[in-house]
């Protein structure tokens, strides 16, 4: 099995507001992290160029990182105070993403989803697989999804 790891670190910029509206503590308020994230792909053979994957292909998942989380307002479906995101939104103060739930392992998941998505349409798969999505917070905080096939 090959493994082969991308990231993208705090520093790319990937700047978010969520918040955790079920929690009793202080998640439950809007708040912002430069996200980070870091993929694992796998293959059992690599590809005509010896690679899981082509990291100068990847250029699309940053692409898609950006539009979904630089500077964006993450907000649950069931959150109660929704209409009040819709309304700013529609007032131009914030540009909203609809999630089912949010936080880092509702992050990741939903990331997981985009990108194997990504690899199926881009030929990747069957051959290579994601293994994990790892999303950060900070370097304290993190969560990762991970679906591991047997061979």
């Amino acid at each position: 099995m090959y493994q082969s790891t991308k990231k993208y670190d705090h520093s790319a910029g990937l700047s978010a507001c969520f918040r955790q509206w079920r929690a009793k503590s202080h998640c439950q308020f809007l708040h912002g992290y430069a996200l980070a994230f870091e993929f694992v792909f796998e293959a059992m053979e690599l590809d005509e160029n010896n690679w899981v994957v082509d990291f100068g292909g990847l250029k699309p998942l940053k692409k898609m990182l950006e539009d979904c989380f630089d500077h964006k307002t993450l907000v649950a479906k069931d959150d109660p105070n929704y209409d009040w995101y819709l309304e700013g939104q529609s007032r131009g103060v914030l540009d909203l993403i609809e999630m089912d739930a949010t936080g880092c392992e509702k992050v990741a998941e939903y990331v997981y989803s985009c990108i194997a998505t990504w690899l199926r349409s881009n030929g990747y798969i069957p051959r290579v697989h994601l293994r994990s999505v790892k999303v950060s917070e900070h370097s304290g905080n993190s969560a990762t999804y991970e679906i591991q096939l047997v061979y």
